[in-house]
């Protein structure tokens, strides 16, 4: 029973791929390789990629170098209160004192700068731009879906087109023999010139056909040029059946790739919250630094308060080496002026917002997808009718050609009946295109058209 039961999951899961030849599929992965839009779109979540690196990247410790030399001139002003002397009167600092000072100034060192706590602003946020990253990256998946049908369905209509030709030359084949057998008839007598010139019409609106389908051709060959850039040669590589498509078991949107961008987006948001909040707490970080310092070649030029004399100092030199330091530092932004408070609102307007789209895209999917199994239903039922009535059709050209052969029949009757034959070939060739198409939209609608693809 156990072994039964795996049987029939097994049968169900291959019923549910979608074959296509080596051929088409490749045609298809060309089309995904070449896809510039597609391309723009990895190359966008490459960049949310990039930037949550680089929001990650400032846990690691940043280390600077500075270097500096600088030539100083400059006059200092002292003003000290008059003091006199108790035996002698003496008056000292009567006056400003002018400094005159000059000299040479250096500077080096290493300063190393790390992060230890941010209130979660980091980690948040690149949990934030992750799950954006993966959004992004989801919306490849339609994209990819939307090329995939593009290229299918474009050589299903060639091969409509194909087999429209092939009918019209087979009406053509049929109208030449019954144009021989006329002018025949006509000769001896037995036919009048009305029937050769109602079946010289019926072929010149062939030929009016071909022309048409001629154009439309060259119209889908440039398409799939600018999808694969094939050229015509391997356009005409690519062959498979046109055959209906057929999908079994339960069909629902749980797979779809828009449903779960949204929701990795909904988390991008609130990740985003999360971050906001952080902005109450402090930051708390770790610095340190190792410098080198020196002045030489100083001069300072005075007065002396007594005397009068005018004074000269040098320095050879003053360093400071080596000279380190490390410390934590906090920084803590107690009032912002309502700004973190209004960016909190704006993430959780941005949240509800989502949450209202992902609603509604939920509810329009579960539309889509039912409508596009109806439509699938429909043209099923429309392929075994067009199926039925090419039968009779073809049954009815028979007779008609016995019909007319005997004189049972007029002309009118006769091509009226090829007519028929034409229109209801085309027809169900045009429902298994349209079959077809039904059923891509109907894997796409429920997520799994890239995953059911297999060649045969």
């Amino acid at each position: 029973m156990a072994g039964f039961f795996m049987l029939n999951v097994t049968n169900l899961y291959a019923q549910q791929q979608l074959q296509v030849s080596e051929t088409l599929m490749r045609a298809i992965n060309v089309a995904l390789k070449e896809d510039r839009n597609l391309a723009n779109h990895y190359l966008e979540a490459e960049k949310i990629a990039i930037e949550r690196k680089s929001v990650l990247n400032k846990y690691i410790p940043t280390i600077g170098a500075t270097a500096m030399y600088g030539y100083f001139k400059n006059t200092l002003d002292v003003d000290i209160p008059t003091l006199s002397l108790p035996i002698t009167g003496l008056t000292l600092f009567s006056a400003d004192q002018k400094l005159n000072n000059r000299g040479n100034l250096f500077f080096g060192g290493l300063t190393a700068k790390s992060v230890l706590f941010s209130g979660g602003q980091i980690i948040n946020g690149a949990k934030a731009l992750e799950a954006k990253q993966k959004g992004t990256e989801l919306l490849l998946l339609p994209q990819k879906d939307s090329i995939i049908k593009d290229v299918i369905h474009s050589f299903d209509q060639i091969r409509l087109l194909n087999e429209a030709k092939k009918l019209l030359d087979e009406s053509e084949v049929r109208l030449n023999k019954e144009t021989e057998r006329v002018e025949k008839a006509i000769a001896n007598g037995l036919a009048i010139p009305y029937d050769r010139d109602k079946i010289k019409l019926a072929t010149l609106e062939l030929s009016s056909k071909k022309i048409e389908l001629e154009g439309k051709h060259k119209v889908l060959y440039q398409k799939i040029h600018l999808l694969t850039h094939y050229n015509d040669n391997q356009i005409d590589s690519v062959v498979y059946e046109l055959e209906p498509i057929i999908l079994n078991g339960l069909l629902n949107t749980d797979n779809r790739a828009e449903i779960k961008a949204l929701e990795s987006f909904k988390n991008a948001y609130q990740y985003a919250l999360k971050k906001e909040k952080g902005t109450f707490l402090p930051t708390i970080g770790a610095f340190g630094s190792y410098s080198y310092a020196s002045v030489f070649d100083a001069r300072t030029s005075f007065t002396g308060p007594l005397t009068g004399n005018h004074y000269n100092l040098r320095l050879n030199e003053a360093t400071l080496y080596p000279n380190f330091i490390a410390g934590v530092a906090l920084k803590w932004e107690i009032f912002s002026g309502f700004e973190r408070k209004h960016k909190i609102d704006e993430a959780k307007i941005n949240i509800r917002q989502i949450e209202n789209k992902l609603a509604d895209s939920k509810e329009k999917v579960q539309l889509q997808l039912q409508n596009n199994s109806a439509q699938y239903e429909t043209l099923l039922k429309q392929i075994d009718i067009a199926k039925q009535r090419e039968k009779i059709a073809k049954n009815n050209l028979i007779v008609a050609q016995k019909q007319y052969l005997l004189g049972l029949i007029n002309v009118t009757e006769r091509l009226t009946a090829e007519t028929d034959i034409y229109q209801v070939s085309l027809q169900k060739i045009n429902s298994i295109v349209e079959q077809r198409r039904l059923a891509l939209e109907t894997f796409s609608s429920i997520g799994n058209l890239q995953n059911s693809l297999q060649v045969k």
